[in-house]
């Protein structure tokens, strides 16, 4: 009754939106809002202790594939069904410099509730991700500046299963990190890597789309999952979907013909026009030693550090002089380009195509789509009585500085007001925000960065 309680109390967001002050994170630190009228319960901010959710599951719970395609099956209801062996790595990096200011470098997107539910990226991606493993076999991959706060916002991730990279170096060596570590702990493990700043709807159906994967990983393949595209997108990676495999316990999983690149508007909409191309999430499910395989074939030198460093990484001392000498050295290159691109030459490369609802929030206009707001309206992140409009369509407002922002006769704008800093664009230039952040460390204001 307690742990049911407590679960409804974090689906309401009761004890989370509170606007607090951070300290101790370097590079940024939100003041207490200085207006009375802000309402504390509304904003993206999560600086205080998150009470746990803990999910356990029996062994022994059945799962079976995903409800897609020409294989649709009745989806089973939610529950525990937990997949024994299967290890969860994310991947928390990146700065969300297309969502400045309110990602900082010091407090980056997926530190942030950005729906306002109560629960930050990450901590919805562990919530997501926790009915098919456990805390014990979920791991986070992150820098230093970053590990206190993922530690308060998950109180439930074990010591040993954080990560800690001394800089950034890319997916490939982040990942390739973790499944090293793993392989060594378990040699059969099975390692799923799920970006820390994704959103998802359909939590069942990308819970079943994992086991599938799972099931196509136990055969030795690398797999990934491709997102049904809604729209012809420049901005994602695209997937052309290969042969069928016939694997029972997977019935929609196919080979990878090939990865390609991000595309022109109308390239984009030749690939979506054909039915053959999903877009790439970047979720990559295989055993541990299948991917240091691949990478000793593609990449020997970064296999060859990653190696060394897991080596020695439950050795606290050896481990800090292995990374100091290795760590520098390692190839700066993502996933995609060192090993999945390659290996579907080869025909190394499984696709699950699946139906859930995803998003990157990769900049404002995307974030507004994914907030509420009546026809034709803003859409608020944050204390809606902060925001006065007058013959305004469209657009995202973010409130943060607690004073009131009033427009009028604009639409489509972008206003993101902060303590200390106020960006204004459009929705349709929201892509380009990066370029202001570069501007502005250049110009010497990489405190506000």
């Amino acid at each position: 009754m307690a742990n049911a309680a407590l679960e409804r109390q974090v689906r309401e967001g009761l004890q989370f939106n509170h606007y607090g002050s951070r300290t101790g994170t370097p590079g940024f630190m939100t003041p207490a809002p200085p207006s009375p009228q802000l309402r504390p319960k509304l904003s993206p901010f999560l600086s205080h202790h998150i009470p746990s959710i803990t999910t356990s599951s029996p062994d022994g719970i059945s799962y079976r594939p995903s409800p897609l395609g020409d294989n649709t099956l009745t989806a089973f209801p939610f529950g525990n069904r937990d997949i024994p062996g299967f290890y969860v790595v994310i991947p928390a990096g990146g700065a969300g410099t297309r969502l400045w200011p309110l990602s900082r470098e010091g407090h980056p997107k997926f530190l942030l509730d950005l729906t306002l539910k109560g629960r930050s990226l990450i901590q919805a991606t562990w919530d997501r991700l926790l009915p098919l493993t456990s805390a014990a076999r979920t791991t986070i991959v992150a820098g230093p500046a970053h590990v206190k706060s993922i530690r308060e916002q998950l109180p439930d991730l074990l010591p040993n299963n954080i990560f800690c990279e001394p800089g950034p170096k890319e997916s490939m060596a982040a990942i390739g990190l973790a499944a090293a570590i793993l392989a060594r702990r378990d040699p059969d493990a099975v390692i799923g890597s799920f970006a820390a700043d994704h959103m998802i709807s359909g939590d069942d159906a990308f819970l079943s789309a994992v086991a599938e994967a799972v099931e196509v990983a136990r055969n030795d393949y690398l797999v990934t999952i491709g997102i049904a595209p809604s729209h012809p997108s420049t901005g994602f990676g695209y997937i052309r979907l290969g042969d069928k495999l016939g694997i029972k316990q997977a019935p929609n999983a196919r080979l990878v013909s090939s990865f390609k690149e991000k595309p022109d508007a109308r390239t984009a909409a030749q690939y979506i026009g054909t039915g053959a191309y999903r877009w790439n999430a970047g979720m990559f499910v295989t055993k541990a030693t299948v991917l240091l395989d691949l990478l000793r074939q593609y990449k020997p030198d970064l296999a060859d550090g990653l190696e060394r460093i897991a080596d020695v990484w439950d050795d606290e001392v050896l481990r800090e002089s292995v990374l100091s000498e290795v760590w520098p050295g390692l190839e700066k290159i993502a996933i995609d380009n060192a090993v999945a691109e390659p290996a579907a030459a080869e025909g190394k490369v499984a696709v699950v195509p699946a139906t859930f609802g995803w998003d990157d929030v990769g900049d404002f206009s995307s974030l507004a789509d994914l907030l509420p707001a009546e026809a034709n309206q803003p859409r608020i992140l944050g204390d809606s009585h902060l925001v006065l409009t007058e013959q305004v369509a469209g657009g995202i407002v973010v409130p943060g500085s607690g004073r009131l922002i009033a427009c009028l006769g604009v639409d489509d704008l972008v206003i993101v007001d902060m303590p200390d800093t106020l960006l204004v664009t459009t929705r349709a230039r929201s892509q380009e925000v990066k370029r202001l952040v570069k501007k502005a460390r250049d110009a010497g204001w990489k405190q506000l960065l």
